[in-house]
């Protein structure tokens, strides 16, 4: 394997992560499928069983995750032909990939957009793991997933894809001037009424004004199953109902449940940098705003198809209704170096489902007109 010095500082692309695979760094129980490998992370995929477990744990530092299954599992769950994860219930399911990084190299996870959108939680252990969705530097050993759906009963199997892994040398995130310089030069966000600082502030859209006045939608409880891998398949009303701006301009979440909501902002990712959404303030609502993170090089880019496109949000609220308002900031893109020039962007040539978005569902979903 390369000496660590050789792997350059920043957000790996596309071609750095073949890289990784190619000298061991990343191992795979089965080839890698033809898309798996995005402009900036790895899609990760599940392996042949889930186990249904007592509660979510992270293992510590005296203990594999195998252990910590072992002690909590309640069964078994076969999924090479495909099976029914519930609502409410915590698996664990082994990936087809794990981990042989060199000593210069971390990894982080988060859930891919249309996990989000489904509300299914995941979260990725390693072995004697202090927290979820971090491989420190060095980190050897194997993957697994936490996968806990939240509103939706989902249909999973071998190979499904629920989640995504970022890999990285350094610390790369911008400061408030190199995010300055950044908007200077290429546009983070289409509005002349947002400043950036330490990145890009995000506000809700509570007026629809483009969608007829479409603002959001609510999940229904008692629907049927989603299958995690066909697109395009359920119909909208079967599972939603659609939340109208009624003049007032704002939106009251109701406790325990789950709403897809819009940016009021277009934002963009140069090709250079790679992005990710963190919470704005937890101080600021009752709310808790559950997104899948990660936003590749080439989101809402021109000639990737884009030219600025909305980030969904995916809303719960505590244990109090909270009142949301137009405009009320939620959350915040923070910019990051690519290690080196990615080799393809995020969007159209990629068949990416989210460029160009609005208030979008996920893929699942059959074009709902407001």
């Amino acid at each position: 394997m390369d000496k660590p010095q050789t792997w350059p500082q920043g957000v790996f692309p596309a071609r750095l992560i073949d890289k990784l695979h190619d000298q061991g760094a990343i191992i795979a129980s089965r080839p890698f499928d033809s898309d798996q490998v995005q402009p900036a992370s790895l899609d990760l995929r599940l392996g042949d069983v889930a186990f249904r477990v007592r509660s979510s744990f992270l293992p510590g530092p005296s203990h594999s995750v195998a252990e910590r299954i072992e002690a909590l599992k309640l069964h078994e769950i076969d999924l090479t032909k495909g099976a029914v994860l519930e609502r409410g219930c915590v698996y664990l399911v082994p990936l087809q990939e794990s981990l042989e990084l060199p000593d210069s190299v971390s990894a982080s996870a988060n859930p891919k957009s249309s996990t989000g959108r489904l509300d299914v939680f995941t979260r990725v252990i390693g072995d004697r793991a202090r927290g979820f969705d971090q491989m420190p530097v060095g980190y050897k050993g194997p993957l697994y997933l936490e996968v806990s759906p939240r509103t939706f009963p989902v249909l999973v199997r071998t190979g499904s894809r629920l989640s995504q892994m970022r890999f990285r040398s350094g610390d790369n995130r911008l400061t408030v001037a190199e995010h300055q310089a950044l908007h200077a030069r290429d546009t983070l966000v289409f509005d002349n009424n947002v400043p950036v600082g330490e990145g890009v502030a995000l506000s809700i859209d509570l007026k629809g004004a483009e969608r007829n006045g479409l603002v959001g939608f609510r999940s229904k409880r008692h629907t049927a199953v989603v299958d995690v891998d066909k697109k395009a398949a359920l119909d909208v009303l079967d599972f939603w109902e659609p939340l109208y701006n009624r003049g007032r301009e704002e939106l009251i979440l109701d406790p325990d449940e789950f709403y897809i909501l819009v940016s009021d902002e277009a934002v963009h990712v140069p090709p250079t940098h790679a992005a990710e959404m963190v919470p704005f303030d937890p101080l600021v609502g009752e709310f808790r705003v559950h997104y899948a993170g990660f936003f590749d090089p080439g989101f809402g880019h021109s000639s990737a198809g884009g030219t600025g496109s909305r980030a969904v949000l995916e809303v719960r609220s505590r244990e109090v209704p909270f009142l949301l308002g137009h405009q009320q900031t939620i959350g915040r893109l923070i910019y990051e170096k690519l290690a080196e020039a990615p080799d393809r962007l995020y969007g159209s040539a990629l068949g990416s489902n989210y460029q160009a978005q609005t208030l979008k569902l996920s893929k699942h979903f059959k074009p709902y007109s407001a």
